[in-house]
């Protein structure tokens, strides 16, 4: 049972680590970042095992762990309030063209995040983006304007510069 137990609260430790970090998918880590996680999964396994290396030890914090994230998963379906908490909000990170800069810094992104997502979906100037939600999932989803509600704008050097 102690095995239980900790696998739970080295659970909700690395929950709440993951959350506060800002961190929405392993595409946003960098390489620091990975290899601190693989460090730190085995940092885990000695604390969750302790002493006990036995298959039965490592197969009962691997079910916990499991569990665990189906526990959330269900929290998150059967309580819609709690999904804010759980699994976080979308948020805007570029509105008519602009990037919101104060946003991307709330979020732990940077502005070459935002470009590259951006030209990940064939965008070419922010002036084209009606509005760009960066998603739970940590995937940007553009709305681009129709081609005949370009921005006028489109000779300022700003708006022009290419991502």
């Amino acid at each position: 049972m102690d095995i239980v137990i900790r696998a739970v609260v080295v659970f909700a430790f690395l929950w709440v680590a993951i959350r506060i970090s800002g961190k929405r998918e392993v595409a946003q880590l960098s390489a620091f970042d990975m290899i601190l996680l693989v460090t730190v999964g085995d940092l885990i396994s000695q604390g969750i095992l302790q002493e006990d290396y036995s298959l039965t030890a490592a197969m009962l914090a691997v079910s916990t762990f499991a569990l665990a994230a189906m526990a959330l998963a269900f929290l998150t379906r059967r309580f819609p309030r709690a999904r804010p908490v759980l699994e976080g909000l979308p948020r805007i990170v570029i509105r008519d063209g602009e990037p919101l800069l104060n946003v991307l810094a709330s979020e732990q992104l940077t502005f070459d995040d935002l470009a590259e997502g951006a030209r990940q979906n064939g965008i070419r100037r922010f002036s084209d983006v009606e509005l760009a939600v960066l998603e739970t999932d940590g995937v940007f989803s553009f709305f681009t304007r129709p081609a005949e509600e370009s921005d006028p704008r489109d000779g300022a050097a700003t708006d022009d510069r290419p991502l």
